[in-house]
């Protein structure tokens, strides 16, 4: 993408009427796994997406909408970024997560980091180089918060996005295996990595 284009592109906060836009994103960012999540709280007459966008507008939730970045083009949303403060580690004997297949998930946490905990773009948006913006807007967030580092989890089979974020800097620190369930597209295992911050 030209740097002209790219300059075309605005980042901004979502709005609460885009939550279900967002949750879309965040289905293709989680390879599944949201999915999954979303399939636990279904109310009767719902689909997956409706409780996607249930969890993305509720405010009180750390992955509401009001921890999104969205890019937009021409008016039309390209990709988003949700990503907040992640303050504490994950300790077996408080943690409230049994779910055997969400448990990995709950291991991979850094505390004291800024978490991107979803990215993604719909696919005529990609390659663009919004990847590479948001990250930079995840540093900056990073930077507001004084914390020392930026973590994310990744499926080790995602090839694409495994070589982004080690593009950008990114390295691993912790592995857990995945327990494979149909709607969570990879196997294998799920990798922990940070970028650490230089000031």
């Amino acid at each position: 993408m030209s740097g002209n284009i790219l300059e075309r592109i605005i980042f901004r906060p979502a709005r609460s009427d885009e939550s279900r836009t967002i949750a879309r994103l965040f289905s293709i960012a989680s390879d599944g796994v949201a999915d999954y999540v979303w399939t636990k709280s279904l109310k009767p007459g719902e689909d997956i997406l409706d409780a996607g966008e249930r969890r993305y507008s509720d405010e009180s939730s750390l992955f509401s909408y009001r921890n999104c970045t969205v890019a937009e083009s021409g008016g039309n949303i390209a990709g988003m970024m949700v990503a907040f403060p992640m303050d504490r580690p994950y300790d077996p004997s408080t943690s409230r997560e049994t779910d055997p297949v969400l448990v990995p998930y709950s291991k991979l946490e850094q505390p004291g980091s800024y978490y991107i905990s979803g990215m993604a773009l719909f696919p005529e948006y990609r390659g663009m180089g919004i990847g590479t913006k948001f990250l930079e807007i995840a540093e900056e967030k990073a930077a507001e918060c004084n914390l020392p580092q930026i973590s994310l989890i990744v499926f080790e089979e995602n090839e694409g996005a495994l070589k982004l974020y080690k593009r950008h800097g990114f390295y691993e620190i912790m592995r857990e295996p995945v327990v494979p369930h149909p709607l969570i597209k990879y196997s294998g295992t799920a990798l922990l990595m940070v970028k650490r911050r230089y000031v």
